[in-house]
């Protein structure tokens, strides 16, 4: 008889890549998340592009129909276009799961999206975990990716190593949806933000200000970008705090003569106007004296939430 200690079949069942990692998917994000993976584990992808395919067949990830996937990978991530694909692929792999017991979603959806998903997926005894990537391919393929991961603890517990192979910048939150939210919401301030940006060089330029120096003052920390995050929302609106600061009435000033400038040099501007209207209806609560991050208390009237956070003891 040998003497060789033979692990119990369940413990390498119970590792992430004792199976191959399917990667359902095979678009510029897609494709780099499985060669981040492919580094780590061995790797299938799917597609339904034959451009697709043989970019990742060049690639060094061998591809396989979805049949085939779902039967050898016990974990499958997916990265595709529309919510409507990932919810099409999840019901597919809930009909047919073969040997799939997790799903990681790191295609865009909204918070309603996954939940949707995840509902499809528990009709076969798959979990959801919902996997937001915040930066772009080419961090993804550096491994520099922002990740932010929601969903049950114990899957994404046993998911680590994946992630890891990913990236080493991870926030975890909790409930399913929420990284998605993260996700959503900072693309649509980038989104914004980069409006009133082109709007602000324009002005610049128009008056004869170096671009460069407007970013280098924007971007310090009293700077226009971030006072309003770190100051207005993290440290007065969180806490209620509204007294003292450049008043409400202080700020719509400032905006007119934004405008003004503006008009003044034939400047098209969009977000400044739009931004002016909402100062007006704060203006008409009554909070005139109050600082201007008071205008959330537009949007906590509007939606019946409070924004003030909870402090923990010691802070």
């Amino acid at each position: 008889m040998s003497d060789e200690v033979v692990a119990p079949p369940s413990s390498k069942r119970d590792q992430v890549g004792s199976t191959p990692i399917g990667v359902i998917g095979l678009g510029n994000m897609g494709l780099a998340v499985a060669e981040r993976l492919n580094g780590r584990f061995t790797v299938l992808g799917s597609d339904l592009s034959s451009d697709r395919q043989a970019e990742a067949r060049t690639a060094g990830i061998e591809v396989v129909d979805a049949k085939e996937l779902t039967a050898r990978c016990a974990t499958v991530v997916l990265s595709l276009p529309h919510p409507s694909a990932s919810l099409a692929v999840a019901t597919g792999i809930a009909r047919e799961s073969g040997i799939v017991t997790r799903v990681v979603e790191t295609s865009t959806v909204t918070p309603k999206d996954i939940l949707t998903t995840k509902a499809a997926l528990a009709v076969g005894g798959v979990e959801l975990i919902d996997a937001a990537i915040l930066s772009g391919v080419a961090q993804m393929r550096a491994g520099t990716a922002g990740l932010v991961i929601a969903g049950d603890s114990a899957h994404i517990t046993f998911l680590q190593p994946l992630f890891d192979a990913l990236t080493v910048e991870q926030t975890v939150l909790g409930d399913s949806g929420t990284a998605m939210a993260a996700k959503v919401i900072n693309n649509a301030v980038a989104h914004v933000v980069m409006v009133l940006l082109s709007e602000a060089v324009a002005m610049a330029k128009a008056t004869g200000l170096d671009p460069q120096i407007l970013v280098d003052i924007l971007s310090t920390p009293s700077g226009g970008l971030m006072r309003p995050l770190t100051h207005r929302i993290g440290e007065r609106v969180f806490s209620g705090h509204y007294d003292g600061g450049m008043s409400l009435q202080a700020a719509l000033k400032d905006s007119v003569l934004a405008q003004q400038l503006a008009q003044n040099e034939g400047i098209p501007i969009f977000t400044i106007p739009a931004a002016h209207s909402v100062f007006e209806m704060a203006m008409a609560e009554g909070w005139a004296r109050e600082d201007y991050a008071a205008l959330t208390k537009l949007w906590e009237n509007w939606s019946g939430r409070s924004f003030m956070q909870a402090r923990i003891e010691g802070e």
